[in-house]
Formats: C-alpha cells, structure tokens, sequence
C-alpha cells in the first residue's frame, strides 16, 4: 500500500477489495458513477455494482439503463470511475445525481462537486474521502427481460426501460482519507 499527500489530503493505492465490506454496506444509501467522452463529464448516482474476480482479473460490475445520459458517454469511452463516499455525507449529492439528468445540467458546478484526477485512465474521480475504483470495460450486455425471473422483471422494468450491464477491470483502486 503506498500514500502520498495531496493538499493534505492522504491518498493509498490499495488492493481491490480493500474495504470490500464497506462499499457494500454504501451501495444501499448510493455511490458515484463518473464517465467522460467527447469533452463530457457525467456523474451519476449507483445503487447495484458487484466487485469480483473474473477472468483473473478484478472486476467490477455495474448497471445503468438505456435511457440514461451516462450510457452514451460510457459506451463511447469504455471507461469509468466509482467513487463510495466513507466517512462523509453526501447524501444531498447522492439524490440529487440520482435523480438529475446530465443532459438538462452541469451537475458537477451546480452541486460544487470537486474532481480528484485518475491515475490509469482519462476519466476522473469525485475529490471525496472514500474508495475510488478505476475501471476500464471489458465486456457488457443488455438486459433480456425474455430471459429474466418473472418478479424482477415485473418489479423493475415495467416501463421497458432495461439496464446494460457493463464489466470493466479494476485498474486502479485508491482510499482517500
């Protein structure tokens, strides 16, 4: 595990599931999905990811649907940050990036939300304590709902508006204290 210090802020690099528990416990109450394309920035709040290993590789799963602003930027640059607020609250962001659409505003200057450069891909991280996790898509695939158990099906996609899920490899992980 190394650190280094940026404006008196303590940054690790640190192991995948490096506090594997608390991202968990987090992704009840939210985290921040961040992608950039095209000169766009986007951030958006996740309640379903998984980490895991696959392909011998670490792997982080998350989901967004169609309809969604971030899935344009996400598709055109295979890239991504989670960012898990620890030790912080941020529950006035997570609600406001959930329910806000990029599209419509710059939800970064409204919420004076900071960003925290990565170090292993173009797209940044949210500058907050926390776990952020730099991902690069590896695989991803819409949700069939021909396929899906009938009550998911019926208690999520009512409205058709299904998720692409997207696995990207954990190529970067840091703790920001």
């Amino acid at each position: 595990m190394s650190k280094k210090t940026v404006e008196n802020t303590i940054i690790k690099s640190v192991s995948y599931d490096y506090k594997a528990a608390d991202l968990l416990n987090q992704l009840e109450k939210g985290a921040f999905l961040t992608t950039q394309y095209g000169g766009q920035n986007n951030v958006m709040t996740i309640g379903w990811a998984q980490i895991g290993v696959i392909w011998r590789k670490p792997i982080m799963t998350v989901l967004v649907r169609k309809s969604r602003y971030t899935k344009t930027l996400l598709d055109g640059s295979k890239e991504f940050t989670v960012s898990v607020p620890l030790n912080c609250d941020k529950q006035k962001e997570l609600a406001y990036c959930g329910t806000i659409s990029g599209r419509d505003e710059d939800k970064f200057a409204t919420q004076k939300i900071k960003l925290l450069e990565s170090e292993k891909i173009n797209t940044p991280c949210l500058d907050m304590p926390g776990l952020h996790y730099e991902c690069m898509v590896l695989y991803q695939t819409d949700i069939n709902l021909s396929e899906l158990d009938e009550i998911v099906n019926y208690t999520w996609y009512q409205d058709g508006d299904t998720h692409t899920m997207y696995f990207a490899e954990i190529v970067n992980t840091r703790y920001v204290e």
